[in-house]
């Protein structure tokens, strides 16, 4: 087999981005003007707000990993919001839903992502708030050639928006048109929004004071006001196929607010990666590296059917553990303790066998069997199926064009202070925009279940259980390593296979995004309709015919993707003499690396 790869980019600071070039050209530039990693990348968040809106929105999610220059370890930035006051199970059955939809007001946690990146500036940034809002509210006022994806997102529900959700037509079709691919669009009332955040947060003097007051602002004031006011009365079609209110009001706005946690780790050879905590998905990366490190996998042709097999059936059992006993640990005790040690691990190395299993089968863990007998039952009533309007996981754009996907960005400045971070939810087309602010709700809801005494049962002030999952990686030597993907369940196990390509055989970033990838949706999808397909691996053609024929011989029942589709993988890395590489995907010619 043969593949090409181009050469990573080299410098003493820059950004590398999974989506628009344009966020790249902002993060860039704000760290020419003497801004730090933290500045850049908030500034290319909100920019990402503004020209992918159907990969990410600031009513949406947002976790970050950062690490000042310096620091012994990272810390993680929780904006991940949390379940609205009247989220409850008995209020959801009640509306004659065995499941939270996909789409609509039902599927909405309290916003999270504008918090999150105001507070990584406030405590880490040098620059204003103006100085960071400014590039968004340019190209939301002036403009911004429009993104094909977009357009086709937006044409694909131009019918449904025009019938049932008449905010989102006002926004994302001006008059009544859909807007074409490379034309200029814009979003006046999102322009206005972040103007006015800016002017509330120069009411007061000081750069700390005036970012809070346009926190305030957003969560207690007018933003706040005007989700508050519409969700009273606001009666919309969910991926359900109902009309249903919500329940998200902004006094569930007032009472949260991002946080600073500890990340998980564990060491793999002479690297240490670092994750959020278990509201998230990021332990299960972890936990599969754990695994490996007893596979022999060092050894294997990183491109061969055992590289890809023994992978697989390890992101099988540790998907399966995602899914008995994830979930938010400020409301249920999450045994991470056993799930990433080393005996563990070993009884989970175990059930590796020779060929594909079509089972889920979560660990055993003492004390906790119940909820991997709850996971093994519903993974048993789930099969892939029609998502609803507005719905669907959001994972590769290859899958379909109507779906939405997430973004990731790695920064790393002149200092060595990084940050990895993966903003999604607000897509425009998974909930209609609140009047008079040019953005859409979340719906990261759909990740709790309706039963109870789950880790991830649907409870009000509780963390629905993430995809989002970025990531960092120390080395012995002192190299530092930021790098992630967009892709829903796919995430960390693109992460994966990247981080034992780098390790084992080849230093080189971009050479590592490069070589083929593979997935399964064997487990539970996170997303509406939850479903399942045992023994599925979706992978790249330029395997080869030998190596394809031989995971179908192992029992793997494949789905040979179309070439270069298959990730969206971006790192950037700093070694000890100061050099930064980065380096971004080829795939979907959409993802940029920029270094000096």
């Amino acid at each position: 087999m043969t593949f090409t790869t181009r050469p990573e980019i080299a410098g003493t600071f820059g950004v590398a981005t999974s989506t628009h070039w344009i966020a790249s050209a902002v993060g860039m530039s704000l760290l020419e003007q003497g801004g730090n990693a933290f500045d850049a990348a908030v500034a290319m968040g909100l920019v990402l707000n503004v020209v992918e809106p159907h990969l990410n929105g600031p009513l949406g999610d947002l976790p970050v990993i950062f690490r000042p220059a310096g620091a012994d370890e990272p810390t993680v930035i929780c904006g991940q919001g949390v379940a609205p006051a009247r989220a409850t199970i008995t209020h959801y059955r009640a509306e004659g839903l065995d499941m939270i939809p996909g789409s609509g007001l039902l599927a909405t946690v309290t916003p999270g992502a504008f918090d999150g990146w105001m507070l990584l500036l406030r405590d880490h940034g040098s620059m204003s708030l103006r100085q960071v809002l400014e590039p968004a509210i340019h190209y939301a006022e002036a403009g911004h050639p429009m993104l094909p994806r977009v357009a086709a997102t937006i044409a694909g529900l131009a019918d449904f928006f025009r019938e049932e959700w008449p905010t989102s037509a006002a926004t994302w079709l001006p008059g009544n048109a859909v807007p074409q691919a490379g034309a200029l669009f814009a979003n006046p009332d999102l322009a206005a929004t972040w103007r006015r955040l800016v002017a509330e947060g120069e009411t007061v003097t000081g750069r700390e004071a005036q970012i809070d007051k346009a926190r305030a602002a957003f969560s207690q004031g007018f933003v706040a006001e005007a989700i508050d006011a519409w969700m009273k009365d606001a009666c919309v079609m969910d991926a359900a196929g109902g009309r249903r209110k919500g329940v998200l009001s902004g006094q569930d706005m007032a009472e949260w607010s991002a946080t600073y946690e500890r990340p998980l780790s564990v060491d793999y050879g002479d690297w240490t990666v670092y994750k959020t905590g278990s509201w998230g998905q990021g332990p299960m990366l972890l936990q599969a590296l754990r695994i490996l490190e007893g596979t022999g996998i060092e050894t294997m042709d990183p491109n061969g059917a055992e590289f890809v097999h023994t992978i697989t059936e390890t992101l099988k059992l540790v998907m399966a553990d995602r899914e008995a006993y994830y979930g938010d640990p400020d409301f249920t005790e999450i045994p991470m303790d056993v799930l990433l040690s080393r005996d563990y691990a070993q009884a989970r190395r175990a059930l590796i066998g020779p060929t594909a299993s079509l089972e889920q089968r979560p660990g055993r863990v003492p004390g906790y069997e119940a909820w991997a007998d709850a996971a093994i039952a519903r993974a048993g009533t789930q099969t892939a199926q029609e998502a609803g309007a507005g719905a669907g996981e959001p994972t590769m754009a290859h899958l379909t064009e109507k779906r939405g996907d997430t973004v990731h960005l790695d920064v790393i400045d002149r200092w060595g202070n990084m940050v990895s971070a993966t903003p999604s939810g607000g897509w425009l087309q998974s909930s209609p925009v609140v009047p008079g602010l040019g953005m859409p709700l979340n719906s990261r809801a759909q990740m709790f279940w309706l039963d109870e005494g789950l880790p991830t049962s649907l409870a009000p002030g509780r963390r629905p259980r993430t995809t989002l999952t970025p990531s960092i990686g120390l080395r012995d030597d002192g190299a530092a390593l930021a790098f992630g993907t967009p892709g829903g369940d796919q995430q960390d196990q693109w992460q994966l296979i990247f981080f034992l390509r780098l390790v084992h055989q080849t230093a080189n970033l971009q050479a590592a995004i490069d070589a083929p990838l593979f997935h399964t949706a064997h487990n539970q999808a996170s997303f509406y309709p939850r479903g399942t397909r045992p023994g599925h691996l979706m992978l790249e053609p330029n395997f080869g015919e030998a190596v394809i024929a031989d995971l179908r011989a192992r029992g793997h029942r494949i789905e040979v993707a179309e070439p270069w589709t298959v990730g969206r993988l971006t790192a950037a890395q700093r070694d000890p003499s100061g050099l930064l590489r980065a380096a971004a995907t080829p795939r979907l010619m959409q993802a940029y690396a920029i270094g000096r």
